[in-house]
């Protein structure tokens, strides 16, 4: 059984810090919105490339492969992006199996306004007002800073069977030291 949204961890991430939209963004300054719509469009069912948060996502995310009843955490995204670029940004989280199924893509809003609605407990991004906004709002947040993707698929620092195996010899701890 899921846990209500109330027990749930929940962390907002911009979609820009998920995904590298470097080349999209330049599209966008170079020639406008129209033409970045019709490049999102044409490029809709190529994979954007893993972002600067994307590791700590995809991590985050594996939780809930270990705690499969509870669900603990949850990750939503939101974006400044149009709601084109949200639709390539579902087909990218669908091409590397994320588990994000929430969203608000605010077609160059701030979407620091949402928090409260996704009861989200941290909003991270790479855009400092953004960031600023959350603060100012009395919710937690943090920039992510320009930084090289490292994404070690093989790297089990919170992969799921190794975090079992931790969880599984925690609680073993815990019952022994409880029933003396």
């Amino acid at each position: 059984m899921a846990y209500s949204i109330e027990q749930t961890l929940v962390i907002a991430v911009a979609s820009s810090v998920l995904f590298d939209l470097s080349q999209s963004d330049a599209v966008f300054r170079e020639h406008g919105e129209t033409k970045y719509a019709q490049y999102q469009k044409e490029n809709m069912d190529v994979p954007l490339a893993k972002g600067m948060a994307f590791p700590f996502v995809r991590r985050f995310l594996s939780l809930n492969r270990v705690f499969v009843e509870e669900l603990p955490v949850e990750v939503v995204l939101l974006s400044r992006n149009n709601p084109e670029t949200g639709l390539r940004v579902f087909r990218s989280i669908q091409h590397y199996d994320l588990d994000i199924k929430k969203a608000a893509f605010m077609s160059g809003k701030s979407p620091y306004k949402y928090i409260p609605t996704f009861n989200v407990s941290l909003f991270l991004s790479a855009n400092p007002e953004d960031v600023q906004h959350v603060i100012n709002a009395g919710f937690p947040a943090g920039t992510v800073m320009p930084s090289e993707i490292e994404d070690d698929e093989t790297d089990h620092e919170l992969y799921p069977s190794h975090l079992k195996m931790q969880v599984s010899e925690l609680r073993r701890e815990f019952r022994v030291r409880h029933s003396m």
